[in-house]
């Protein structure tokens, strides 16, 4: 389970000194080596530490900026003996430890999650990897963080956006467990964000999290639930990627959960009334997704390439009724399009 430690620097200098590494690694991105590194400058453990960075937002994360760290881990000495430490967003978790778990055929790594979306997704459960020929996370392994430690100190110089972006996956959280906690955080108001209140749903997100990864760690079974949202999601944000308009991952969950939440109703009976008020939360605080009925075939050739399909069906995660998930569904073409109609005209 991560630590939620009160003082992030005893926390990580704890960590590091157990871990007992020849050789130490920090890996930032140009964002959190000036803005959240200062945070760990009483850390005497990593007073030797060799420091990566590279650049910022999910257009990094890439084959070049995992080479990059590789090279430096090769420059720097590393050995299987040594640490890497990440310090950033789900970017740089991810990359970060695929790039630790494949360098020398694994290296220990901590995460140390600097952005909410981070903290209650990326940097917990294992999953890491890049972006390849514009699709999400085409190319990464299973691999667990020797530790991942949480502190929503680092949430203090977080923008709005980003805020709601990892929002978005504390409100698919929310929608696997029960009618009360959903309720919660549809009450919680993401324009004027308590980050007292946000502290305790973020424990309560992650630790949902935990619990699922730790049933089915490599995505066999009930994993699967987590991509709630994310096969649509997916498709919104491959392609604004290719368009060179790129938007955050959450925003595209959003969308993404209220895509599928439609569907549940239509394929699972799923409550219209649950599913009204998830849309319009979603509508509030992160607007609609900017495609049109021309952008739906792309769509949804970039559905049919999600790592989740099976014998060339499109995979979903849906929903019978808030807590109840339904794995391994199927929708037709014509369904789907309905359910991004429902995206631009019904929200």
């Amino acid at each position: 389970m991560p630590i939620f430690p009160n003082n992030i620097a005893q926390a990580a200098d704890k960590v590091v000194t157990q871990a007992d590494a020849d050789r130490l690694f920090v890996l930032t991105d140009e964002h959190t080596h000036d803005l959240c590194l200062p945070l760990l400058s009483s850390v005497r453990s990593l007073n030797n530490a060799q420091h990566i960075t590279i650049g910022a937002t999910d257009i990094h994360k890439d084959i070049a900026s995992l080479t990059h760290v590789w090279q430096q881990l090769v420059q720097g000495g590393a050995t299987r003996h040594s640490l890497l430490l990440c310090l950033g967003g789900g970017m740089v978790t991810d990359l970060g430890g695929f790039a630790a778990s494949t360098f020398k055929r694994g290296i220990r790594y901590v995460n140390i999650p600097t952005t909410l979306l981070a903290m209650v997704d990326a940097a917990v459960g294992g999953k890491t990897g890049i972006n390849f020929c514009g699709l999400k996370n085409e190319v990464g392994v299973f691999s667990e963080a020797m530790e991942v430690i949480i502190s929503t100190d680092f949430l203090r110089t977080l923008d709005a956006e980003n805020l709601r972006s990892g929002y978005a996956e504390m409100l698919k959280h929310a929608l696997l467990s029960s009618e009360s906690l959903l309720s919660q955080h549809l009450g919680f108001d993401l324009a004027a964000p308590n980050l007292n209140r946000l502290q305790e749903l973020v424990c309560l997100s992650v630790d949902i999290k935990s619990r699922i990864v730790e049933s089915d760690p490599h995505e066999r079974g009930l994993r699967k639930a987590l991509n709630l949202g994310h096969t649509i999601g997916h498709a919104f944000e491959s392609m604004a990627m290719e368009k060179g308009r790129p938007i955050l991952h959450g925003y595209a969950v959003a969308y993404g959960l209220a895509c599928e939440l439609w569907l549940s109703t239509q394929l699972k009976g799923f409550p219209q009334s649950a599913m009204r008020q998830v849309a319009t939360f979603v509508r509030n605080f992160y607007g609609r997704a900017a495609i049109t009925c021309d952008d739906y075939e792309h769509l949804y050739e970039l559905m049919s390439h999600d790592k989740k399909n099976v014998a060339g069906q499109i995979n979903f995660a849906l929903l019978s009724k808030v807590g109840k998930v339904e794995l391994d569904c199927h929708a037709s073409k014509d369904l789907i399009f309905e359910s991004l109609d429902f995206m631009r005209e019904g929200l």
